[in-house]
């Protein structure tokens, strides 16, 4: 496991006036993690990226990068980090390749041809590199604007919302793109989304923030395999399971039912228990799906929470 700290938040507070939109913020983002940022609208996500980007100063705390300093060392470690806030904005009447050339003098990096055209390449540009962006599709302006944060070869990619608007096939590319940065290029990448399935999908490591504050912080799967799960059991004679069910204890675990399936919450050892219970009592188990997901464990949080 990776112990080398890319980002270290301490006690990170952010007020605007009578609203504290970070309230006292730890978190820790290691060499080659795939951070997920997780939390309703107003958790305080896009606020914390906006002051490890030191587009916004924090009213308390402390912001470490590359183990140094965010106050003191601005300029070198903002070199260092590629990113994208919202919807990325370009010149639409040029081309993708002239919009990365001006980009790239205007944050005063030194970018050759070729060096813009192999990023393009990587985001599956090159063909359209003389393209005017006004002719780009959203997901075509999304994967230019990760391809102008990956302009200067940064370690840390900082990525807010990359999916939104986009359709399941742009979706699709755009976490392609994320795994390929983290597993083939060595990139330390924060992911703020709040589509969690797309998070489960790349992240390996999460925090989830609600109301400014940090909820829960850990690796995806021990976070997952810390809670219940769903277990969806098929049957072949439903009406003997409903009879049996409902005179169990196992009515209390029951969520839903529909047609000759029906799903249950449990925790892992209950899983067998229950299979036993309905085999001796006559009912024949076609199949029995356990299935956790980020979505679940995420309300279930949210749900305490409240």
């Amino acid at each position: 496991m990776q112990t080398e700290k890319i980002i270290e938040i301490k006690n990170l507070s952010k007020q605007f006036r009578e609203v504290k939109a970070v309230d006292d913020l730890n978190l820790t983002v290691y060499r080659g993690d795939v951070f997920g940022f997780l939390g309703p609208n107003g958790a305080g996500k896009s606020t914390t990226i906006r002051m490890l980007l030191s587009l916004i100063k924090p009213t308390n705390g402390e912001i470490r990068l590359f183990d140094k300093s965010l106050s003191k060392d601005r300029i070198s470690i903002l070199k260092n980090i590629g990113a994208i806030v919202e919807k990325p904005d370009f010149y639409t009447y040029l081309s993708a390749f002239k919009n990365l050339e001006i980009l790239g003098r205007l944050s005063k990096t030194d970018v050759s041809r070729k060096r813009i055209m192999e990023v393009l390449e990587f985001v599956g540009l090159e063909k359209r590199y003389k393209s005017k962006v006004k002719t780009f599709s959203h997901g075509m302006k999304q994967r230019l604007g990760l391809a102008q944060a990956l302009l200067h070869d940064p370690e840390l990619i900082i990525l807010d919302e990359p999916t939104t608007g986009l359709d399941p096939q742009g979706m699709k590319e755009i976490r392609e793109l994320i795994l390929h940065l983290s597993k083939d290029k060595d990139k330390t990448i924060l992911l703020s989304s709040h589509i969690l399935s797309e998070v489960e999908i790349v992240a390996s490591r999460m925090i989830i923030l609600n109301k400014g504050k940090k909820i829960v912080e850990g690796t995806v799967s021990e976070l997952l395999n810390r809670d219940e799960l769903r277990v969806t059991v098929e049957v072949e004679n439903n009406e003997i399971a409903v009879e049996k069910i409902r005179e169990s204890k196992w009515m209390e675990k029951l969520k839903t039912t529909a047609n000759n399936k029906f799903t249950f919450v449990l925790v892992q050892n209950e899983i067998s228990e229950l299979n036993k219970f309905l085999v001796q009592n006559g009912v024949k188990v076609n199949a029995l799906i356990p299935t956790r997901s980020l979505e679940d464990y995420f309300l279930n949080i949210m749900e305490k929470e409240d």
